[in-house]
């Protein structure tokens, strides 16, 4: 496929496996990308604001919460995507803040290819896609030069390892602006090790946290997404955020800073000696 040619349905290879690019049954303008077989973004190419992954947008609306849009941080908003696949996320931010600027790092150079062939995405400096491994790029970057860190990594069912430690969410904590959020989707099963040990990580780093995850979910009753955020100002405070998270087709809580911390009590912080 040359670049510009729009999506088109079937399977490719790519440097991490394959991608396969399916069509929205419900959705004309809509497709969705599986890699490895697992369900990665979902992308409708008529509104950028539409995003059909339910973490994604409670990501989102997190976000909102803290810098209403169009404005953002001083009219910009620099945002750091860890994890690239469909660049949802990067292209509803640049449709939400025109003025941000988006970096998204992916690891595989022929998906980000692919991807920016066949959803015609922002160019830089709106939305600019950077090949390489999401640690190694965050820890070359400046003190302070990123508003928001998004990590949206997945090797499988879980997140790398070397990107779960204390050690890499301070290298965040350095690169984010003060008042700056990063943001981590964590998936886990029922018995929420993961999401137990993720949340004391980010607590230790962080003064100040939130989660958001639906119900079902910390119950334990099935594997899932769960969003963690830290930030050194407080988070989740805007009173609209949790009416607007028990929107949509699954409904999610917010947990503020006692509950999370209370959540992770039993849990040790992953280390990079273990990674």
């Amino acid at each position: 496929m040359q670049p510009g040619a729009g999506p088109a349905a079937g399977t490719y290879d790519i440097d991490t496996g394959t991608a396969e690019l399916v069509p929205d049954g419900t959705n004309p303008s809509g497709w969705l990308l599986k890699l490895n077989g697992v369900q990665s973004s979902h992308l409708d190419l008529a509104d950028p604001l539409r995003l059909d992954f339910e973490y994604m947008r409670w990501i989102m609306a997190l976000v909102e919460s803290q810098w209403p849009p169009p404005a953002g941080i001083d009219g910009r908003l620099r945002a750091l995507h860890l994890g690239g696949a469909a660049c949802s996320m990067a292209r509803y931010l640049v449709a939400a803040y025109p003025d941000s600027r988006n970096v998204v790092v992916e690891i595989d150079a022929r998906l980000a290819s692919y991807v920016r062939g066949w959803f015609d995405l922002p160019r830089a400096p709106l939305l600019k896609i950077r090949v390489g491994e999401a640690r190694q790029v965050t820890e070359s970057l400046p003190d302070g030069s990123r508003d928001l860190i998004i990590r949206d990594v997945f090797a499988g069912p879980l997140t790398p390892r070397p990107l779960t430690t204390v050690e890499f969410t301070q290298h965040a904590r350095r690169v984010l602006a003060p008042g700056g959020i990063y943001v981590l989707n964590c998936g886990d099963g029922p018995s929420l090790v993961q999401a137990r040990r993720e949340a004391a990580t980010v607590a230790t780093v962080f003064p100040h946290t939130v989660l958001l995850a639906d119900p079902p979910m910390l119950k334990g009753r099935r594997y899932g997404n769960v969003i963690l955020a830290g930030s050194d100002v407080p988070l989740g405070t805007d009173p609209r955020l949790p009416r607007l998270l028990l929107g949509g087709a699954m409904p999610a809580q917010l947990w503020d800073d006692e509950q999370v911390r209370r959540f992770s009590a039993s849990a040790l912080p992953v280390h990079d000696a273990e990674a």
